[in-house]
């Protein structure tokens, strides 16, 4: 046939219904003769592929694949056909490798047509069954050399989860300032905060003045995101000047609330031993923060990597949560932790019921007495520079 009139598309659609009609072995023809002529784009390759493989040629089959990603190296279902040929010939590391390169590149899901979305979700259950296999392979030979499930384990399980893609690596990205050097931690093992025992034997106490905050001062509970005037909106998923997450102050950029604290002196008492963030004009900070049903803070992350956060909870209906990082927990009545709000962190409550914390800050355990001066200093310098005081916010 002369070139002039060879006709590839036409070729190329009947050998496409010779393969759906199972006549794999015409479809190959069809194929072939493309390629010959040199008009085959990485579709024929891939229609190739498909037709050799039903025809039990896996080698030809892969060479097709081969030409087809040559051509487009992110060709979708040249990938997962690569994948599923490896997984057969028992490769499974490649196999593994160019189900996850498929489901790096799919395109978006909307976008795809519903035979596609099907292949992108089995791709994505091939990675997970493969991570699975590899990960129980792993923890079993480790085991041998003395991983278990401790402390001083904990952070090589966590370098682990992130191998095996069952975690990301989530860093700290404050806002205001970085200090470097420190450790990437989420949550803060307890046992490192003696002092927060005497905080939660304060529960009961700290509850009742909340409650009584609750019945006789509501109105003093304030957005915790509010408008900075002379400053950007941030609208952080609509809660600037929402009440929907709010405040009621004890302290507050490093200024005591008189007429509040005096309302709370077992929950400032029971912070004494706290060794909290003196920064003038900036820190301590001491809140009840309140979460309405229904309501949502979004990922964010905080302004400084010099404090860490510490949360009591206090009121706590069911379907309430808090993630920082790759760590979800649920919150506890009486039971305090502390994390590093400069890894992004989210928290939720899908009750219909109110979840009111009390939190507040405290220094890195890992800061010197002379670096946490010379913070507070700079901040102070800072502060004298602009000539206004700072507008916090998270």
């Amino acid at each position: 046939m002369a070139a002039a009139s060879f006709d590839a598309y036409s070729l190329a659609q009947s050998g496409a219904a010779a393969l759906r009609q199972g006549d794999a072995r015409t479809a190959r023809a069809s194929f072939e003769r493309i390629i010959d002529a040199g008009q085959a784009d990485a579709a024929s390759y891939l229609w190739l592929a498909h037709a050799c493989r039903r025809l039990g040629d896996a080698p030809a089959a892969l060479a097709a694949l081969d030409k087809a990603l040559s051509l487009e190296p992110r060709n979708f279902g040249a990938l997962i056909l690569k994948a599923d040929l490896m997984a057969e010939l028992g490769d499974t590391r490649a196999a593994a490798s160019f189900y996850q390169f498929a489901v790096r590149v799919a395109p978006p899901v909307d976008e795809m047509p519903a035979a596609l979305r099907d292949e992108l979700n089995r791709a994505k259950a091939m990675c997970e069954r493969y991570a699975g296999e590899f990960g129980s392979f792993l923890v079993d030979r480790l085991a041998r050399h003395g991983l278990g499930n401790g402390r001083s384990t904990a952070r090589f399980r966590q370098s682990l989860d992130i191998l095996l893609g069952r975690k990301q690596s989530y860093l700290q990205q404050p806002s205001i300032y970085f200090f470097p050097e420190l450790p990437q931690i989420q949550f803060y093992d307890r046992e490192d905060f003696p002092w927060l025992d005497e905080v939660e034997a304060a529960t009961a106490d700290i509850r009742a003045e909340l409650k009584a905050v609750a019945a006789e001062d509501a109105r003093s509970f304030t957005p915790y995101v509010q408008r900075v005037p002379g400053r950007p909106r941030r609208d952080l998923a609509g809660l600037e000047d929402n009440p929907s997450w709010s405040a009621y102050y004890l302290w507050k950029d490093g200024e005591i609330v008189l007429d509040h604290a005096a309302r709370c002196p077992k929950t400032l008492a029971a912070l004494a031993k706290a060794p909290q963030v003196w920064a003038r004009r900036r820190s301590p900070s001491v809140l009840f923060s309140q979460l309405r049903p229904g309501a949502w803070i979004p990922p964010h992350t905080g302004l400084t990597n010099t404090r860490l956060i510490c949360h009591l909870p206090l009121i706590v209906p069911p379907g309430c949560a808090f993630r920082v990082g790759n760590e979800t927990r649920v919150p506890v009545e009486g039971k305090a932790w502390v994390f590093d709000d400069t890894m992004e962190h989210e928290a939720w409550n899908r009750s219909d019921h109110a979840r009111v914390i009390l939190l507040f800050e405290i220094w890195r355990p890992e800061l010197t007495e002379e670096e946490r001066a010379l913070v507070g200093a700079m901040f102070e310098a800072i502060d004298a520079y602009s000539g206004e005081k700072p507008a916090w916010s998270i």
